[in-house]
């Protein structure tokens, strides 16, 4: 499916290139995802060095990212302060950065890769070509529980990856946090489809065994 340091953590269709701001969390730590206006996906921790304000209440300006409260930027790529609009004659101090995070983009989502020294390769082969982004289901029970609920009712593990060969899925639990767990779904179905339909009851019908079981 995918190296094991990578993990999904938004659907594509979320960020638009240029515009907004979208929050998502990778154990434990809050991040803020945007794209630049030439569509390059960006991650980076949700909170603006300066005083600590989320970056979701600020705003994309060009390759930047603006904080909400001072209005101080942040260049993409490297996340270093770029620019203070109250002192526009002022350096930028070089020691004001942004954490930033690996990110890719495949098979319909976000990426991100927490592990500064990692060589993984980004997640290219995550599900087969012509496969799409279906949902991400969340379930109330611990991630430990959901391999038995996923065999009970016919999905068989492919490493990482559990896959069900009638309903054309994919799916790959992860933590949500604690005592929730959730599986991002891939799948070969057309939306509106009856496959489609099939594979969403499946998935109705998965959490409600797994939250019986707990």
């Amino acid at each position: 499916m995918t190296a094991a340091a990578w993990h999904p953590v938004a659907a594509s269709h979320e960020l638009r290139a240029g515009e907004n701001i979208v929050a998502s969390f990778l154990q434990g730590a809050e991040l803020a995802l945007w794209r630049t206006p030439e569509g390059a996906p960006q991650a980076w921790d949700n909170r603006c060095p300066h005083r600590s304000v989320r970056f979701t209440l600020g705003q994309v300006v060009g390759d930047r990212l603006s904080c909400a409260y001072h209005g101080w930027q942040f260049q993409a790529g490297s996340g270093a302060c770029a620019g203070i609009p109250a002192h526009p004659h002022l350096s930028p101090p070089r020691h004001v950065c942004v954490k930033t995070w690996r990110v890719a983009e495949a098979a319909g989502m976000i990426w991100v890769n927490p592990v500064a020294d990692s060589t993984d390769a980004a997640p290219v082969d995550a599900v087969p070509a012509g496969w799409h982004f279906c949902r991400t289901l969340t379930i109330n029970v611990p991630l430990a529980s959901l391999p038995g609920a996923l065999q009970a009712l016919g999905w068989q593990t492919q490493g990482p990856v559990w896959g069900h060969a009638g309903l054309q899925a994919r799916a790959l639990p992860l933590d949500a946090q604690a005592g929730m767990g959730m599986l991002h779904v891939w799948t070969a179905a057309a939306p509106a489809s009856a496959e489609m339909a099939a594979l969403h009851a499946a998935l109705r019908q998965l959490r409600a065994s797994a939250e019986e079981m707990a």
